[in-house]
Parts: structure tokens; C-alpha cells; sequence
């Protein structure tokens, strides 16, 4: 009777499953070689097995994350809001940090790029979103009974005005 093999989980008779054990070298039959370049291992670099990488789509998610709902609430109080619509210019950011959709967290390159996006459905999408107070965590107790549920009160967002960006754009 074999143990399980401790690359692939699958039960390993060879050698009375000292595989299963952490001694020796890896197991020919797991596909997950102790040698570079051997003969089971994959041409195109990705391992295989229990070893195989995430999937792209969630490597994707992760690369292009931004921010949660929380945050752009905080974002959203008047002091943070100002210090966010008068950056300094930044070359590193499109349009130099100049034009930030503070409800969607996103840097355009001109005035007309965002306007477009204030049309959108992502931007509307958002708005929509961002329309329900946050997560606290006294609703979080009342969930798990510790008190009455009250339903999340409603908090009203509208996008951002325009007229502070053409004042920017007026002065530079």
C-alpha cells in the first residue's frame, strides 16, 4: 500500500511510498521534476498539475484593481476631494493628474476624454453604486444579530462639477 505522493496527491506504490515522506528525489510519474529541463517538464515554461498558475482572468483582475467603494466614499468627503481635483501635475499620470473622476478613480488625458467618460455607462454605473452608504461595522453586528436590522440609508452622489477642471485648464 502506497502513501500519497506529496507533488501531485495521488497515491504513489513505487518504492513502498517514500515519496509520500519528503525523502528522495522527485517521482517520474507526478510531472513536477526536481530537474530543470528534464523530460516531463512542459516547453512552454507553465508548470503543470497541482503547480498550474492562477487563471488569466483573475491575474487580469488583480493587475488592474482598483479602488473598493469604501474608499472612494472617503475620498468623496470635501477635504479629500479638493486636495484630489487640485493636483500637481504629475508627468507619470495621463493628462499630467489634471483631470480625476473622483467617483470611478480614473485619470483622463483632456477635458473632452472625461466629459465623454461622465457620459458613460461605467461612470453612470458607479454613481449608481456609490449611491448606497458603506458597510459599517454596526450594520455588520445587526446582520449577526445583535441588534435590529435597519435597512442602509441612501446617500446622494452626483458627478463632480466641471467648472473647477476649466478653471485649471483657464489658468495654465
Amino acid at each position: 500500500m502506497g502513501v500519497a505522493c506529496r507533488h501531485t496527491g495521488a497515491v504513489c506504490r513505487l518504492l513502498g511510498g517514500v515519496y509520500g515522506r519528503g525523502a528522495g528525489p522527485t517521482p517520474a510519474h507526478c510531472g513536477a521534476s526536481s530537474r530543470r529541463g528534464s523530460a516531463m517538464s512542459p516547453r512552454n515554461g507553465r508548470r503543470t498539475g497541482a503547480h498550474r498558475a492562477h487563471s488569466l482572468a483573475r491575474q487580469l483582475k488583480t493587475k488592474r484593481r482598483r479602488r473598493d467603494l469604501d474608499e472612494i466614499h472617503g475620498d468623496l468627503q470635501p477635504e479629500n476631494a479638493a486636495r484630489l481635483l487640485r493636483q500637481e501635475p504629475d508627468p507619470d499620470l495621463p493628462g499630467c493628474a489634471q483631470f480625476y473622476c473622483l467617483h470611478c478613480a480614473r485619470y483622463f488625458v483632456d477635458l473632452t476624454s472625461m466629459k465623454e467618460h461622465f457620459r458613460s455607462k461605467v461612470h453612470k454605473k458607479r454613481l449608481k453604486q456609490l449611491r448606497e452608504a458603506p458597510y459599517t461595522q454596526e450594520e455588520a453586528e445587526r446582520a449577526a444579530g445583535m441588534g435590529s436590522y435597519i435597512p442602509p440609508k441612501k446617500v446622494e452622489v452626483q458627478t463632480q462639477p466641471l467648472e473647477e477642471v476649466v478653471e485649471m485648464e483657464a489658468s495654465s
